[in-house]
């Protein structure tokens, strides 16, 4: 997954190739020029009036074209060079990522053996923005403007404002800024939660900082979420309108010029270029966040307090479940909202205030845009049958990410009573060194083979095999036991770093 950035060498190389491609079609018109014209043929010309049969989405594109602006920003970044070094591959190597991103590794064996590099270096971004409000309001990706301790716009009729970061949210990837400047053309800001798979879309931006652009497309899928998690909280409409470096924070809008999305991520191979899969923020979302920003300076999220995961076929068939959708509670937090309101591990949440729920990642979403101390009415499958479960929600806070590490391997005989996997009983000693509290129990897992059916499912080394088919495992001898037992697969509970999620095998 490649974030939006503008990268010069990269832009170099794509200018060369256009070049090559303009220069090959005179090659063609001067091989031509030779040719004879009969000085008696006439032709006819258009007179330049559009006729009422004229199709296209030009008058989308002319209304909202002077809604989207370019975003210039600059910062001061470290290179990992010292002064009187060269660029080795090993500085290369350290240099900043923020950097790297905007000017690419193309630099690196340029500066050999030069004395009084900088250690530090200005680089400049340039990103796009969709102005919201006439008093000069622009949405825009946080990362187009992270860290920015300058930030331009540029509008559609090249008039420059130095704008202001007004606030920003990284777990959405959305920021809000301001120019001093009024009466300006708005975009008109539609529902996203209307979009449809196959629906027109286009897109609206500044690529490569070649000026503003418009390409088109359909959306291709919606409610996307990316496993290597671009965001802390996805929902992306995916469309294959070409967006590309320089696209970020643009406009995605409908056949009727309304604003569905905020232009974010694309998915590049070997190239910064358009893959023809794109992700945009769905204007929902990002209007929520601006809401809050306006309104409080901050973003607050809801808390519901438990570890949700995706319901995979093998593990709605663990539970009774009639089909994979919904988000499958792994654990529930001491002292949770969820805890409070009785929501039990192994319930499968199907709906949120009546709203269908489809995974995990649907459920984070649908959670973090409601607002603490709200009242959520969740349907629940438990136990083969539907249940409804009231709760009040709180507060989600930041927490601090815990770094965990230890030995992985206990000193007692293994088993392989599940193909492929060896456990160990799990010893006071080996639990600390996981993380986790003197009191666990369970069987630890040593060894898991890459082929294995249980390496499929999500199974690593180090995860400690607590249940089997929902019953509790203390030891080797009854996790062998209850392997056996096993008819139509296996389901574990797996504590992993603190925290549980099943697994079907």
């Amino acid at each position: 997954m490649s974030r939006d950035a503008f990268g010069r060498g990269r832009v170099t190389a794509a200018v060369v190739l256009a070049s090559a491609l303009v220069l090959g079609g005179l090659s063609v018109a001067r091989a031509q020029k030779g040719s004879q014209v009969n000085p008696a043929a006439t032709f006819k010309y258009t007179d330049g009036k559009v006729g009422p049969s004229r199709t296209g989405f030009a008058p989308v594109v002319k209304a909202v074209v002077p809604t989207v602006v370019s975003i210039k920003s600059s910062k001061v970044v470290k290179t990992g060079m010292r002064r009187g070094q060269g660029q080795s591959q090993q500085g290369q190597g350290q240099m900043d990522p923020w950097f790297r991103q905007f000017f690419g590794d193309q630099f690196g064996g340029q500066f050999p053996n030069t004395p009084n590099v900088p250690d530090e270096q200005r680089s400049e971004g340039l990103g796009s923005g969709v102005i919201v409000s006439p008093e000069g309001y622009i949405l825009t990706n946080n990362h187009v403007v992270d860290g920015a301790t300058d930030v331009q716009v540029v509008l559609s009729d090249r008039r420059e404002f130095k704008a202001r970061v007004i606030g920003k949210d990284d777990k959405t990837d959305i920021a809000v800024v301001k120019i001093d400047a009024g009466n300006l053309p708005a975009v008109t800001i539609g529902d996203s939660d209307r979009v449809e798979v196959g629906d027109y879309a286009l897109a609206i931006g500044n690529p490569f900082g070649v000026g503003q652009s418009v390409t088109f497309g359909i959306v291709s899928a919606t409610h996307r979420g990316m496993r290597n998690e671009i965001e802390g909280y996805e929902d992306f409409i995916q469309t294959d309108a070409a967006i590309n470096p320089g696209n970020s924070g643009g406009a995605l809008v409908n056949d009727r010029g309304e604003l569905v999305g905020i232009n974010t991520a694309i998915i590049a191979r070997g190239s910064a270029g358009n893959q023809g899969i794109g992700f945009a923020v769905p204007v929902n979302l990002a209007r929520n966040i601006m809401d809050q920003i306006l309104k409080d300076g901050k973003v607050t999220r809801a808390r519901l307090g438990i570890l949700p995961q995706d319901v995979t076929p093998g593990i709605a068939r663990q539970f009774g479940a009639k089909d994979s959708r919904g988000a499958l509670v792994g654990e529930v937090e001491a002292d949770s909202p969820a805890q409070k309101a009785g929501l039990k591990q192994g319930d499968i949440i199907l709906e949120v205030n009546g709203r269908e729920i489809t995974d995990a990642n649907h459920l984070r979403n649908a959670i973090s845009t409601m607002q603490p101390d709200s009242n959520a009415t969740l349907k629940v499958w438990r136990d083969g049958g539907q249940q409804t479960i009231q709760v009040k929600l709180g507060e989600l806070t930041p927490q601090e990410a815990r770094n965990r590490g230890g030995n992985r391997r206990g000193d007692n005989a293994s088993t392989e009573a599940l193909d492929g996997v060896s456990v160990e009983n799990l010893t006071s000693q080996v639990a600390k060194g996981l993380g986790l509290s003197a009191g666990a129990t369970g069987v630890v897992v040593s060894e898991v083979s890459p082929a294995s059916a249980a390496a499929s499912a999500g199974l690593k080394q180090g995860d400690v095999i607590t249940e089997v088919n929902r019953h509790a495992v203390k030891n080797v001898a009854e996790f062998e036991a209850a392997v056996r037992n096993s008819k139509d697969g296996t389901l574990l509970l797996v504590n992993r770093e603190g925290h549980t999620i099943y697994l079907a095998v």
